[in-house]
């Protein structure tokens, strides 16, 4: 079983016809059924029906796409950390973050991997948990930084908790507000709440119903940045990271108390020893520079 046969395999079963299977791979329609034959023979058994019709997967097929999968994924990262492996001159680091870490701590932590290596790509995806938990197990992100626990996790998937984000009210500097609040005082008080979906909004929503009334809602629907202006604006307060009010001189933030309001950020990735170096080395530095923070 070799490494083509099992691209050319692959390539067949997600086109599901040979011929543009062949043109996705370079090679000629010939060849590629040459070397599907070649592997069924290997394995001792077909792989595809090629009765009249679409092409389908046998049961043997069905069995050997997701290991095949696997195996060209693990070949693709093991090619891109060998190219990698001369001083860390060049590689990509597809990231994934919460908005309150693209706000917060994430631009120092870039800047400074950038100046130790300047020629590594870096891609940034900003999203929630769940679109950045499928997008790590989708295999579209190196590695996220999202909220804990993750739901509906890839066993591969490995997560390690590393900061413990608080979370305070955001007002207008002006506003009359108390430097410390409980729960219950949000009753009544005019919120700007996050989208549907956002963790955020799950958060506060969950902390104002069990404190025994649905929070006031002065306006809805946005993202971190947009939620942020709204308070700048003076259309009412939010709850936020704390970590995302000091680039914010407009605002001003509150202590939440009875109860605090919390979340663990943790870092997820497929296990170390898959990664390419160049995201080993920017995991280890992420990691080092929170212990710090």
């Amino acid at each position: 079983m070799q490494i083509q046969q099992l691209t050319y395999f692959v390539a067949v079963a997600l086109n599901r016809h040979f011929t543009r299977a062949a043109d996705e791979t370079g090679v000629s329609q010939p060849t590629l059924s040459k070397q599907i034959r070649v592997l069924e023979n290997t394995l001792g058994t077909p792989l595809f029906t090629r009765d009249r019709g679409p092409i389908e997967l046998t049961t043997a097929g069905e069995a050997l796409l997701p290991h095949a999968q696997r195996i060209l994924i693990e070949v693709e990262a093991a090619e891109r950390t060998v190219g990698e492996v001369a001083g860390l001159r060049r590689g990509r680091v597809r990231l994934g973050a919460t908005p309150s870490m693209c706000d917060g701590l994430l631009p120092e932590v870039l800047a400074q991997f950038h100046r130790q290596h300047p020629h590594i790509e870096m891609e940034v995806h900003e999203g929630g948990s769940r679109v950045l938990t499928r997008e790590l197990v989708e295999g579209r992100l190196d590695v996220a930084l999202l909220i804990a626990p993750l739901q509906s996790v890839d066993t591969d998937i490995e997560t390690t908790p590393v900061l413990r984000e608080r979370l305070v009210l955001a007002s207008h500097r002006d506003a009359d507000v108390p430097d410390h609040l409980s729960i219950a005082d949000l009753k009544g008080l005019p919120l700007v709440m996050f989208r549907e979906g956002y963790d955020l909004r799950e958060v506060t929503w969950r902390a104002c119903t069990e404190a025994g009334f649905l929070p006031t809602l002065a306006i809805e629907g946005g993202e971190m940045g947009g939620v942020l202006r709204f308070v700048e604006a003076g259309l009412g307060h939010a709850v936020v990271p704390a970590m995302v009010l000091p680039s914010r001189p407009a605002l001003r933030s509150s202590t939440l108390d009875s109860p605090s309001l919390e979340r663990i950020i943790a870092i997820a990735h497929r296990p170390m020893r898959s990664l390419p170096l160049a995201v080993r080395a920017f995991v280890s530095d992420l990691r080092t520079h929170l212990d710090e923070a």
